[in-house]
Order: C-alpha cells, then structure tokens, then sequence
C-alpha cells in the first residue's frame, strides 16, 4: 500500500502534471533499453512498486529515488540544473522589481 501523505493534498496542478510527465519519461526510458521493472527495482535498490509508483509520478517517491533512476539514464546533470539560479524567474522579477525602485526619490512626507 502506498504511503499516504498530507502534504501531497497541497501538491500545485502544475507540479503534479510535471511529476506525471517525469514518470511517464522514466517508463519510457526504461522500456526503451529494454529492462524490466524488476530489473530497474533491483538496479536502484528498490521494490517494483516503488519503481511502478515512480512511473506514475506519486509525489510521495523520494526525491532520491528519482535521482537513481536519471543516473540509471545517465542524466544526473539533469538534476542538478533543476533549480539554478539564473532559470529563477521568480527570483529574477523580485530583483529586477527592487533595482527599478533604487534612485528614485521617496515621496515627500508631510510634516
């Protein structure tokens, strides 16, 4: 049975849809090099059904299981550059938003 946790309930559609999509990647790359799930399993140190829940983008599959299986395709760079800095748009507008507001005189304060 699978584990149950609250704060997949909290999951953002987004996140879920890119979770779904990574999965379905995973079992794609795996039926492409012709290996059994059983052979992933065992491969990553796993049960099939953790490799089965993987493959349908649980979000309760540690993030460390994920990592296995994209160094099972030898693509561990694909990890790591997830979340750098310079993708962060986010992070970006805010920095951008705060330069735009240096220099520019602050309003008058009456007395």
């Amino acid at each position: 049975m699978p584990k149950s946790s609250s704060h997949n309930a909290f999951l953002p559609p987004q996140a879920q849809q890119a979770l779904l999509a990574l999965g379905e990647h995973l079992a794609l790359a795996r039926k492409r090099r012709k290996q059994s799930l059983r052979e992933w399993a065992q491969r990553m140190g796993v049960s099939v059904r953790t490799v089965q829940r993987m493959e349908q983008g649980d979000p309760g599959v540690g993030m460390g299981i994920y990592a296995v299986a994209l160094w099972l395709m030898g693509r561990t760079d694909a990890l790591a550059g997830m979340a750098l800095p310079e993708l962060d748009m986010a992070a970006l507008d805010l920095e951008l938003a705060v330069a735009s507001q240096r220099g520019r005189p602050k309003s008058a304060v009456s007395p």
